[in-house]
């Protein structure tokens, strides 16, 4: 024990005594504008400090170029106005088919109508108007009377006459011989369980 004392004193010793280099104490410190601070005692025996100092990085800004302006061309409608007239009529003397259409429109006004032939023979007409005002307005009419054909004849049914279904005769089967139940020969010998083997004595 006394040995590891006297050699740990000795090393202190030695190392007071600048006879062994002090280990070198590295500070890695980031300066940004501010120097190092020093430690504040001075000795001819104080162990050297290495310091090293890293300048900022220097991030290379590339010329932005500014963006061209494009000038954008005035915006044009190229809708035409609109304005249209049109009619049309169908009188199908084969189908009885008949209807008309007429339609006029100025800008977002239109009006128009059209008419058909109903089924009993009356017309309905529909005049319509419309607007971005009022909307879409439309009035029925009809016309004419009523027509329904006169209902047909009931025709009767002809009369069917019955005929009889022809008779059938069953069919005559053979018939089959007779069996006689087959007869069995018995034994003197007797069977049964547990045949007693070994039992018997001569």
């Amino acid at each position: 024990m006394y040995t590891k004392i006297i050699a740990v004193a000795t090393l202190v010793a030695s190392t007071q005594a600048g006879l062994l280099a002090a280990p070198a104490i590295s500070t890695h410190g980031l300066a940004l504008g501010h120097a190092a601070i020093a430690p504040a005692y001075a000795s001819a025996y104080a162990p050297a400090i290495a310091t090293h100092t890293y300048a900022a990085p220097a991030y290379l800004k590339a010329p932005i170029a500014a963006p061209a302006l494009v000038k954008a061309a005035p915006s044009v409608d190229y809708v035409a106005y609109p304005k249209y007239q049109f009619n049309y009529g169908v009188a199908d003397g084969h189908t009885g088919d008949q209807k008309t259409q007429t339609e006029i429109r100025d800008g977002d006004v239109v009006k128009g109508s059209y008419s058909l032939v109903e089924a009993d023979g009356t017309i309905r007409t529909v005049s319509y108007t419309a607007d971005d005002h009022n909307g879409f307005n439309a009035v029925v009419t009809r016309s004419g009377h009523a027509a329904h054909p006169a209902t047909a004849k009931v025709v009767a049914a002809p009369a069917i006459a019955h005929v009889a279904a022809p008779a059938y005769a069953a069919p005559a089967y053979a018939a089959h011989p007779a069996y006689a139940a087959p007869a069995y020969a018995t034994s003197a010998i007797g069977l049964g369980h547990g045949l007693g083997l070994g039992l018997l004595k001569g």
